[in-house]
């Protein structure tokens, strides 16, 4: 039986290409990867966990514009008829990573919203109708700080820093 012979690993024009490409697409995904854990009011990434903190725009008959939530963490405030808290206040704690998921559910008007909290470098874009945008940011400061939308400054709602 005769042995087979090794031929030596040749490096064809073809491999060079998938390779460099392949190395463009990781290089391209961990870049962004990278950029997804710099907070709003950050410059290097944060890689622990955020709290996460679930608001809505919408507008009613009787309300007019409105921040709702209905997610419990950290919000107080006035109940409406369903349930939902309206222009809520968050309690959170000094030196944590927060992320805000902010949509746009204003069926009645369709208007665009948008949602800052100046004091940590959050500033949504306006946001149109089922438009939405997650922006993370640290509370480096302590205090009670107000968010609020540019457009409909009747929208607006406090972040007790402790």
């Amino acid at each position: 039986m005769k042995k087979k012979e090794k031929r030596p690993y040749r490096m064809t024009r073809n491999k060079a290409i998938a390779y460099a490409a392949l190395a463009a697409v990781v290089a391209t995904i961990g870049y962004f990867s990278i950029n997804a854990t710099i907070p709003a009011n950050g410059t290097a990434p944060v890689l622990s966990p955020p709290l996460n903190h679930f608001l809505k725009a919408t507008h009613t008959s009787k309300g007019g514009y409105l921040y709702v939530t209905t997610s419990p963490g950290g919000a107080k405030g006035i109940r409406n008829t369903s349930g939902a808290i309206v222009n809520p206040t968050y309690t959170m704690s000094k030196g944590g990573l927060q992320t805000m998921h902010f949509i746009n559910e204003d069926y009645d008007t369709h208007s665009a919203h948008n949602l800052n909290i100046d004091e940590f470098n959050v500033h949504t874009r306006d946001l149109g109708y089922f438009e939405s945008q997650t922006v993370s940011f640290v509370t480096d400061k302590a205090g009670t700080f107000q968010y609020y939308c540019s457009i409909h400054p009747e929208m607006k709602g406090e972040i007790i820093i402790e």
